[in-house]
């Protein structure tokens, strides 16, 4: 009787053993759209994504990751752009607007790192995708966005919860987005230039802005010998901050050649150096390393640059 009694106890064992793995090992079985219908914060997410059309191409295997906007996030948006209801929000804006908040991958919040990340968002017709940038500073931020919610698994990809809709960004956003260009902001933006580079960049474009980090812009005051941005004269900070600009194209860094002489918004030509990676070689003869490439945006491209060039 006790080798019986025994014997049922191992087995009971056994079995609670083996129900537990497979609990634990078993996948979310709901795909991402699935998940999203069983969380009424998400219900708006839901039908734009049955408006948009893309509940099929959500619901592909993937992995993808989300950043879901609650229904407060779709709330501010339709107040933001002047709509009263979604089904007000024509559907390839509203596409675009969905595109830009997944990206292919499963990467859990605790694999996220701060800098760029590429959403499905193309620019243009082009295959080039929007970057979003993602700041793990203070908690998780995606283009501003906050991170209320992380890593809910779904059968084909993870969700993260956010507090703001992700607006396709253009270049000017883009550079908002990021807290290093923030003296290029600061710069872009100084009331007494006389010129609204916010409003000239957030333009159809296309664009190519080579962008200065603060530690160039430092390191330019210090090479000017001036304690501030608001002691370089009007004229001469508009020349220098139109000399990054590119009007009229996207380059992407793949599209840079050796000895390639390009053509700026303010008229004056610098030269791309590839040897030894990517520099450009500014009209007073100074070198800047190309530090990070293709930051898309809707309107065009950002490259960041270790050291401001000079007309």
């Amino acid at each position: 009787m006790k080798k019986l009694l025994f014997s049922l106890l191992v087995l009971f064992s056994f079995t609670l053993a083996i129900t537990s793995c497979k609990d634990s090992d078993t996948p979310a079985e709901r795909n991402l759209v699935e998940l999203a219908q069983s969380n009424t914060n998400l219900s708006t997410l839901v039908a734009a994504v049955q408006r948009a059309g893309l509940v099929d191409a959500l619901s592909a295997d993937g992995p993808f990751t989300v950043f879901a906007p609650t229904n407060d996030a779709f709330s501010d948006l339709l107040v933001s752009l002047g709509y009263s209801k979604l089904e007000d929000v024509p559907v390839d804006a509203l596409k675009n607007i969905l595109l830009n908040h997944v990206v292919n991958g499963e990467v859990k919040s605790t694999a996220l790192s701060t800098g760029y990340v590429k959403s499905l968002l193309t620019f243009g017709t082009t295959t080039s995708n929007i970057s979003l940038y993602v700041d793990v500073s203070s908690g998780v931020k995606v283009n501003g966005s906050t991170v209320t919610t992380a890593d809910l698994e779904a059968s084909n990809g993870i969700v993260h919860i956010v507090d703001q809709v992700i607006v396709p960004p253009t270049v000017v956003n883009q550079a908002l987005n990021n807290p290093d260009f923030s003296i290029l902001v600061a710069a872009l933006t100084r009331p007494d230039l006389g010129v609204d580079y916010v409003d000239i960049l957030s333009g159809d474009g296309p664009f190519t802005v080579f962008a200065p980090t603060n530690a160039a812009f430092a390191a330019l005051l210090t090479e000017l010998g001036v304690a501030g941005l608001n002691d370089i004269p009007a004229a001469t900070l508009n020349a220098v901050l139109q000399y990054h600009v590119v009007s009229g194209a996207n380059v992407l860094s793949t599209q840079l050649t050796d000895e390639q002489v390009v053509t700026t918004l303010q008229t004056g030509t610098f030269k791309v150096d590839l040897t030894g990676g990517a520099k450009i070689l500014d009209a007073q003869g100074r070198t800047s390393n190309i530090i990070a490439t293709d930051v898309q945006g809707t309107n065009g491209v950002v490259h960041a640059i270790d050291k401001v060039i000079l007309p």
